[in-house]
């Protein structure tokens, strides 16, 4: 009767299955303590605590299938026990890992390891360097932990670990059937016709509370399995038809009929309002490193961007701009590229926009512009490099190129020597046009910069107030010199943050965190403040204006000083992990996959309530771009003309 009639031989694989089942449900308990106030605030506890020993099960099935099958037949071999002890072993170690750095991973991004927590492995040199930076006592603590947990846990399966007596083949076949269709069941884990996903821990509107429900060995293993099929996962929330789709879209650009030129390329228009500059200007995008509007004294967040705060009155100073995402890829699509996002990953990564994807510096480059990205760190991260290289980007200049750096961090040069760079390249350009991106990264975990150059804005030096404070230093500096320079009367500057430093909180998308500074300044810029609504992906049609450029392009973005702009309404398209929303005004779109879309209304206060009321044409055309954006990309539509 021991171990439920099963054979001796299941011993270790039943032990180690109890194990880990404790092990996640402890885990979770503490989280949920922990996350108690938002746990409760939707009434959580009691799903958390069912649907998650049901989630743990899925991995402890999943996990233990194959040695749970062999066991029986292999249990009296020398080599199949040592191997098996290795296995259960390693798997034990692995979530008892993951478990452990879970909570520093929720106090960086709000939610339980996903993708990115593997995708930063493919860059193993940036990665050691932050993590023993800014986290040595994680990384202690977890290592006392782990040898703890692992001593304990091998000696108590040593014992359990025993060459057994040969069973009958029919007891053997039997055990093995019975199995596979227990583990089989607890993976699948429904009768539905999908297998369960963590969509189903889907309960509330607060992603990290749902998270919590899952466990973190599955969320980054269920991640990794859905990136491995990312070509499918650039989708709609919904189906609609593409002619309807790219008819909502060219209504919401407020394009004429007439100025779209192209039946191949829907998108592709020109800018009948602009008029031609002979001369168009040199363009600088300064792409700051998570500067969240929480950080911006212009914006009332904490006073620690003295520099942009001046900055902001001698320019055109955007203070309802919204990011399209949380990642610095995301950021880099929608300013460079203008494109709007989707459920997968940033076109930067994705395997069909490595080249003839549409940038802005492809269409600078037919004009003659030399163009160039500038980064203080390493520009395969990311995988910017190949993208930059296959899209426009004529000359990379990255952390080798730096020379005689003041000071390195964990993620390159700092931003006093990346401006630096950025300065001496402009000047050697002479009369020649230029177009430049220019990516800061002092403002990144482990908040590293030359001590010196700043008052502290809090005690400890290794803050993101401070690193903000650091890299709005770096950055005043380099305006500084620019306006000394035979560069700045003929040079357009925008100043845009990627995304804000930690996006969090319990709505399904926390918009107010989406909220960051953009500044345009240069040579013939007019003072402004613009405070209708706008998103990153109105950027790039909004420069091209400005400079007086007419090519056409298919970027569905809005010229924010076209002169209709009062008739058009502003919107905002964000993506927050894989729910998407379209704001317009104080009304909000949100999208799920596999769900129908809710309305919402939005205020600073309340943030995201959910409305009563019917907007099916607001509704259509938030699906309309998450159709057209997943067609374009697929079909390869999102691009210049093949030049004659």
């Amino acid at each position: 009767m021991k171990y439920f009639l099963m054979p001796a031989s299941y011993r270790p694989v039943l032990f180690t299955g109890f194990s880990l089942l404790v092990l996640l449900s402890v885990s979770r308990f503490f989280m949920v303590l922990w996350q108690w106030p938002r746990v409760s605030a939707v009434d959580g506890a009691l799903f958390i605590a069912i649907q998650g020993v049901r989630f743990d099960f899925i991995l402890v099935c999943a996990l233990l299938l194959v040695p749970a099958l062999l066991s029986p037949f292999l249990s009296r071999s020398g080599r199949w026990l040592t191997g098996l002890k290795v296995y259960l072993l390693g798997i034990f170690l692995l979530i008892l890992f993951m478990e452990s750095a879970t909570p520093t991973f929720i106090l960086e991004y709000d939610q339980r390891p996903n993708i990115l927590f593997v995708e930063y492995l493919k860059y193993p040199a940036e990665v050691s360097r932050m993590l023993w930076q800014g986290y040595k006592l994680e990384i202690f603590s977890s290592t006392v932990l782990l040898l703890l947990f692992g001593f304990l846990f091998h000696r108590a399966l040593s014992s359990r670990v025993l060459s057994t007596p040969r069973q009958g083949l029919v007891p053997m076949l039997f055990s093995s059937f019975l199995v596979l269709l227990v583990c089989a069941l607890g993976i699948r884990s429904t009768t539905g016709h999908r297998p369960a996903n963590p969509s189903m821990a889907a309960f509330s509107s607060d992603l990290l509370v749902n998270d919590l429900t899952l466990n973190s060995t599955y969320n980054v293993l269920y991640a990794m399995y859905s990136s491995k099929r990312h070509e499918s996962s650039v989708r709609a929330y919904g189906r609609m038809d593409i002619d309807d789709a790219v008819r909502r879209v060219r209504a919401d650009m407020a394009v004429n009929d007439d100025a779209f030129v192209s039946e191949k390329l829907p998108t592709l228009h020109s800018s009948s309002w602009v008029s031609e500059n002979p001369r168009p200007p040199n363009l600088v995008i300064i792409l700051q490193e998570s500067l969240g509007a929480e950080f911006v004294g212009a914006l009332g967040g904490v006073d620690v961007t003295p520099e942009l705060d001046k900055l902001s009155k001698q320019g055109i100073w955007f203070d309802r701009l919204y990011a399209t995402g949380t990642r610095s890829v995301r950021g880099i699509e929608a300013v460079v590229t203008g494109f709007t996002p989707t459920p997968a990953r940033s076109v930067v990564k994705l395997p069909k926009s490595q080249t003839g994807f549409f940038t802005i510096a492809e269409l600078l480059q037919r004009r003659g512009y030399d163009t160039s990205f500038i980064y203080g760190g390493e520009a395969h991260f990311d995988n910017m490099r190949q993208f930059f290289v296959g899209n426009g980007f004529q000359r990379i200049i990255e952390r080798k190129d730096i020379k005689d750096p003041v000071f390195t961090g964990s993620w390159g040069a700092s931003d006093e020597d990346l401006f630096r760079t950025a300065h001496e390249q402009y000047l050697a350009m002479g009369s020649e046009p230029f177009f430049s991106l220019v990516f800061t990264s002092s403002n990144h975990s482990p908040f590293e910069y030359p001590q010196g150059r700043i008052e502290l804005f809090d005690e400890d030096p290794a803050t993101v107030n401070n690193a903000v404070k650091y890299a709005d230093y770096a950055m005043g500096e380099f305006f500084r010199q620019a306006k000394k320079s035979p560069y700045w009367d003929n040079t357009i500057f925008l100043v845009v943050a990627d995304h804000n430093s930690r996006v969090r909180g319990a709505n399904l998308v926390p918009i107010e965190y989406f909220h960051v500074p953009a500044l345009i300044l240069g040579g013939g810029i007019a003072p402004q403040q613009y405070s209708r609504l706008a998103s990153q992906i109105d950027l790039l049609p909004t420069l091209l204006g400005l400079m007086g450029i007419t090519d056409v392009h298919p970027a569905t973005g809005h010229d924010l000083f076209r002169p209709d702009i009062n008739q058009v309404p502003g919107r905002a398209i964000m993506q927050y992990n894989s729910v998407q929303a379209y704001m317009q005004g104080s009304k909000v779109v949100v999208m799920e996959q596999g769900k129908p879309s809710a309305l919402y209304n939005y205020s600073t206060e309340t943030g995201l309530i959910l409305s009563q009321e019917k907007d099916e044409p607001l509704v259509a055309r938030a699906l309309a771009y998450t159709v057209w954006s997943a067609t374009a990309y697929q079909q390869g539509l999102y691009r210049l003309p093949d030049p004659d």
